[in-house]
């Protein structure tokens, strides 16, 4: 059976906030809103508090593919796996959607899933579920009602650019960082598990995202290609 592809969401906030609706999260006290720099003065303009970040980088400034260790953090297989939200990506060209679901489902005491949406069903048939089967549930749904393709569908015809087709190679990535007991975690679908950065806090975790991004990725690219989506209070 061929590979299943989804058309790939642009990096937009306001894009990625009404699909985070559209699968049932409230959006009324946290939304996804742009980080327009590094820099403190930047930084300090993202309304507080954030939850999570994602980064949309280009593939070249991913440590896989100059061959370096991954972010140079850890590979978490013990506690991360058990009580931190992560799955796998097996979609082509879904690293938008892993990316939106790694924010919501790792902040639902602040984000409330709607009963019977998208989210709180998908949630609750794979709490119990390894990272590989979470991706596979979300490949090949066994019930419509956690089926995430129409939703995804409308994400990504709603940006403000054309969208490409579902199979274009398309050489940008979405990974999520977020804070879980005191640790910075980095969540791609690619990689075998989530990627420990160290110690962080709430309060920190936009800083400290910005210091990785920095080390790791801008360190090894000139692209212009990159750009960072926090979930954060709405304004």
């Amino acid at each position: 059976m061929a590979k299943k592809h989804f058309v790939p969401l642009e990096s937009n906030p306001e894009v990625l906030t009404s699909f985070a609706a559209n699968l049932g999260a409230d959006v009324s006290n946290f939304q996804f809103t742009d980080v327009w720099g590094l820099d403190p003065d930047l930084l300090a303009m993202v309304p507080r508090p954030v939850l999570a970040v994602i980064l949309l980088f280009p593939m070249e400034a991913a440590p896989s593919s100059r061959g370096a260790a991954p972010e140079a953090g850890k590979r978490r297989d013990d506690f991360a796996l058990q009580s931190l939200w992560y799955t796998k990506q097996t979609i082509g060209n879904a690293c938008g959607t892993i990316a939106v679901l790694h924010a919501l489902l790792n902040n639902t005491e602040d984000v409330a899933l709607a009963p019977g949406s998208f989210l709180a069903r998908f949630r609750e048939a794979t709490a119990a579920k390894t990272p590989a089967e979470r991706a596979a549930y979300l490949e090949d749904p066994p019930d419509a009602s956690v089926d995430i393709t129409s939703s995804h569908a409308a994400a990504a015809q709603a940006g403000s650019t054309a969208a490409p087709e579902a199979t274009a190679d398309i050489d940008l990535h979405f990974v999520t960082f977020v804070e879980h007991g005191g640790r910075l975690y980095e969540l791609d679908g690619r990689r075998e598990g989530p990627v420990d950065h160290g110690a962080s806090s709430r309060d920190g975790l936009l800083a400290d995202t910005a210091a990785v991004v920095r080390r790791v990725y801008l360190s090894s690219s000139d692209s212009l290609s990159f750009n960072l989506i926090a979930l954060a209070a709405a304004a």
